[in-house]
C-alpha cells in the first residue's frame, strides 16, 4: 500500500499534472474532508512562477465546485432528517445564516467553519447559484491573498533549498 501511494504521490508532483493536482486537492478540502490545499497552491507557485494566475483560478474553481458538493450534501441532508424527524431543527447557527442569505456563502473561505457553511447554505435551501457565486469571490480572494502573502513572505532561498 504505501509504495503505491508513494507511487502515485510521485506521479501527481510531476509538473505536467501540477494544476490538475491543484484542481483536486482543492475540490477536496473544499469538502467536509479536513485538508488544506493551500500548501499545495503554494508549492507549485514556488516551483513554476509563472504559474501563479493559473494556480489561483484553478485552485477558485476546484474549491468552489468542492464547495457546490458540500452545499448539495446539506441539502440531501435536510431532506433525510426532515423525513426522518418530521421537523425542523432550531439553532443559532441556523438562523444567523437564514439572515445573511447566500451572502454568508462569502465566508466559505473561512478555516473549520466555511466549509460546513456551505453544508448549512444547502440545509438551508439557499439559492443555489447566488451561494456558488458568493463562494467562488471569497475563495479568490482567499487563494490570492495566502499565496502572494506567503510568497512574499519565504525567502526566495527557501524555494532552492526544497
Amino acid at each position: 500500500m504505501e509504495t503505491w501511494i508513494n507511487a502515485l504521490l510521485a506521479t501527481l508532483a510531476l509538473p505536467q499534472y501540477g494544476l490538475s493536482t491543484v484542481f483536486v486537492v482543492a475540490l477536496v478540502s473544499a469538502t467536509l474532508l479536513p485538508m488544506g490545499s493551500e500548501p499545495v497552491v503554494l508549492g507549485l507557485v514556488k516551483l513554476n512562477p509563472g504559474l501563479f494566475w493559473s494556480a489561483i483560478m484553478v485552485a477558485t474553481v476546484g474549491n468552489t465546485l468542492g464547495g457546490a458538493v458540500t452545499w448539495w450534501m446539506g441539502y440531501g441532508a435536510e431532506r433525510v432528517f426532515e423525513r426522518v424527524a418530521h421537523k425542523k431543527p432550531e439553532a443559532h447557527a441556523l438562523r444567523w445564516l437564514e439572515r445573511l442569505g447566500a451572502k454568508g456563502c462569502l465566508l466559505a473561505w473561512l478555516p473549520i467553519v466555511g466549509d460546513p457553511l456551505c453544508a448549512v447554505a444547502g440545509w438551508l435551501r439557499l439559492p443555489f447559484w447566488p451561494c456558488v457565486a458568493y463562494m467562488a469571490v471569497g475563495k479568490f480572494a482567499r487563494y490570492l491573498t495566502m499565496t502572494a502573502g506567503l510568497l512574499w513572505l519565504l525567502p526566495a532561498s527557501w524555494s532552492r533549498a526544497c
